[in-house]
């Protein structure tokens, strides 16, 4: 064979590979737009989180700085789209005090919420001697002594959206509710099993993803 014959052979070949690499880009492309398109019309919203109470059993900080804490919460989760179901394939709801986190993350089972679907979970939440910052615990200290404590219960984890029998990726999901503790009175508040205090909250969560 020819040197000019391998020439050819090796143009040739640099023209298929051409060929498929643009093919490539303009599937890729199409499907994008069209994934893009369907989205637009379907108008994906944030499912909407509510904390609905929160029952304290413990809430005792001790020297040196350190809070045992255990809680149980009630969120109330639902997903407002038509045509869009949520995968939550991983939920770790905790509390936090003016930023720093004070129990462990407890974790919600995987689940899928359908359309227009509501859930309703119940976690408990707790902390044993977890070392508080020493200028939270005089802050604490202070609001324990005023009668309220301001917490943030937190959820953070990962969903998937589910449109006919495309699923997307996984999505980074945070969940920011607040929690006005009552100390002060305990008439705020209802007296349950195990000298829980149980507060009624209904708190509108702010939902990022």
């Amino acid at each position: 064979m020819s040197a000019k014959d391998c020439g050819n052979h090796g143009h040739k070949r640099r023209k298929i590979c051409r060929r498929i690499c643009a093919g490539i880009l303009i599937f890729n492309f199409i499907l994008l737009v069209t994934v893009l398109i369907v989205w637009a019309i379907l108008q994906p919203r944030k499912p909407t989180f509510i904390l609905q109470d929160a029952t304290v059993y413990a809430f005792n900080i001790s020297t040196p700085n350190l809070l045992t804490s255990t809680f149980q919460v009630t969120l109330y989760s639902r997903n407002p789209n038509d045509k869009i179901g949520i995968y939550y394939d991983k939920l770790d709801v905790y509390a936090t005090y003016r930023n720093q986190q004070i129990t462990l993350p407890t974790v919600i089972q995987p689940t899928y919420q359908g359309h227009k679907d509501i859930n309703i979970w119940s976690p408990y939440i707790y902390g044993v001697a977890v070392p508080v910052a020493p200028y939270n615990s005089v802050l604490l200290q202070q609001d324990q002594a005023n009668g309220a404590v301001l917490l943030i219960i937190k959820v953070d984890g990962r969903v998937r959206w589910k449109v006919g029998t495309f699923i997307t990726g996984r999505y980074h999901l945070y969940v920011r509710c607040q929690a006005y503790i009552n100390f002060g009175a305990r008439a705020n508040g209802i007296v349950v099993e195990n000298n829980g205090i149980k507060y009624q909250l209904v708190t509108r969560c702010s939902v990022s993803v």
